[in-house]
């Protein structure tokens, strides 16, 4: 199943273009984005791909290369058993600060840019996939169906409705100039399969051309309800 009214819509990532950040204060200089809490692994796969990754990274690419080695690693096992980035000076350990020779940013993307591969390969999933989400659920009888949906501030857990996630409810992120299914088209393939993304893109190639396309709920001042 698929938020058809996100991916429709003209939402595109601002990450260093007024982004504000998701603190308790906007805070658009500090060039933060999303990353001021860390990113939890989504299984052992993606936290084994990650520290490999590290491993093509030395000091002149990640500012925080020597305190994350007297740290003990940029990755640990938190008190609830979950595996995560280690957060450094109020943000994730990956991210290059505005004084960093190579300007603010995350330094596993900064990685993939260099190399000319692909950030789906170097990041966390979540960090990735943000603000996209995939959601398993199994009905009563077993089956078992995927939905991908925008990330909404609900999914932050019991800090949501105080949380900075201005990301998907702000008119300001929504100016890209390509729709969702197509300006983050490697990423939806990358969560449900190159098949599952062409399918779904023919259906709404075919709505957008016939004009039938969504209005999201952010350029009517309404609440963001998907539409599926």
């Amino acid at each position: 199943m698929f938020d058809v009214t996100f991916l429709e819509s003209s939402w595109n990532c601002i990450f260093g273009s007024g982004c504000q950040g998701i603190g308790e204060e906007r805070d658009p200089d500090a060039h933060l984005g999303c990353c001021s809490h860390g990113a939890y692994f989504s299984d052992e796969a993606d936290r084994q791909r990650v520290e490999a990754v590290v491993q093509r990274l030395d000091e002149a690419s990640w500012q925080f290369a020597a305190e994350a080695e007297r740290l003990g690693g940029p990755v640990y096992r938190d008190g609830a058993g979950d595996w995560r980035t280690r957060i450094f000076e109020d943000a994730c350990i990956f991210q290059n600060r505005t004084d960093h020779p190579r300007g603010p940013g995350c330094a596993l993307h900064q990685l993939a840019i260099a190399e000319g591969t692909s950030h789906v390969d170097t990041k966390p999933e979540v960090c990735w996939q943000v603000p996209v989400r995939r959601e398993d659920h199994e009905t009563e009888t077993g089956h078992v169906f995927t939905m991908v949906r925008e990330w909404e501030r609900k999914d932050w857990g019991d800090g949501g409705p105080d949380f900075g996630w201005w990301c998907t409810e702000a008119p300001e992120a929504f100016e890209g100039a390509r729709p969702v299914y197509l300006d983050l088209a490697e990423e939806l393939a990358a969560i449900c399969g190159q098949q599952i993304y062409d399918a779904m893109r023919e259906i709404l190639d075919e709505r957008r051309s016939s004009g039938r396309a969504s209005a999201h709920p952010v350029h009517l001042g309404m609440p963001t309800r998907p539409k599926r």
